[in-house]
């Protein structure tokens, strides 16, 4: 009973809540800095957690924490669930977090206008090539003034259990920009599914691993030991629903 009226009630107040923070931002945006405006976007990331917690159930818990660099970095994360959009831009503040998305999102009421006047990095993805040129650009310019990029190399959430096929767009702009990545393993899917409205109660745990220099690697390589630590740490957090010796890959459509 707790999920079914939980996730009604996350909901409604996801849909009612959003607009009013929303318009918060956008009315302030101009005489704040970025960084300030991104501390009152992430307010927004952490309420939604928060409410998860108090209507679901759903918990969490940090580790690794204290492995993360003083100088900048790249974060590429496992993605199972909305959960870990919310979830690690909100408990990893201070820090500021630049995300790469469709260009398409920044007409999508609210959502997208505060993804513009956050200055997140907009990208065609149809230019290909050209495309990381622009990702290259723009995450160089945000990085130097002090955000931390922030990738999903699957590219969409994945079933919990199965992983897709890493793609080095962040091992790409790491080795070009000289930066260290984080690599990051949560198990959010467990108790809200990738397409699933109605949520679990339980503890999500987000684990962030030793930084890894990108000198002597490719984008291959870099990306490489990235998807093998992330993968045997989604061994160990969720064993149960890990079983094969290799995570299965999903086929189909990405």
């Amino acid at each position: 009973m707790r999920s079914f009226v939980g996730s009604i009630l996350f909901f409604l107040y996801v849909v009612l809540y959003t607009p009013i923070h929303a318009t918060a931002l956008l009315l302030a945006s101009p005489f704040i800095s970025i960084r300030n405006r991104y501390v009152v976007a992430c307010w927004w990331n952490y309420l939604n957690i928060l409410m998860l917690k108090w209507l679901c159930g759903i918990d969490w818990v940090v580790e690794g924490r204290e492995q993360l660099p003083n100088t900048g970095a790249i974060i590429l994360a496992k993605h199972q669930s909305a959960w870990e959009t919310f979830g690690i831009p909100a408990l990893l503040l201070p820090r500021q977090l630049c995300l790469v998305f469709k260009r398409e999102l920044q007409y999508v009421p609210f959502f997208g206008w505060c993804l513009w006047v956050l200055r997140m990095v907009p990208i065609d993805r149809k230019k290909g090539v050209e495309a990381f040129e622009q990702i290259k650009q723009r995450a160089g310019e945000r990085m130097k003034q002090g955000a931390w990029m922030m990738f999903f190399p699957e590219g969409t959430r994945v079933p919990v259990g199965f992983k897709r096929r890493y793609k080095t767009g962040g091992t790409r702009l790491a080795v070009a920009t000289n930066t260290p990545v984080v690599p990051v393993a949560v198990n959010a899917g467990e108790f809200w599914k990738r397409k699933g409205f109605f949520k679990q109660a339980g503890t999500v745990t987000l684990r962030f691993g030793p930084a890894i220099s990108p000198e002597g690697h490719d984008a291959d390589s870099l990306m490489a030991e990235v998807e093998k630590w992330i993968e045997t740490q989604m061994h160990q957090i969720s064993p149960e629903r890990y079983t094969s010796a290799e995570t299965p890959l999903v086929r189909g459509k990405e």
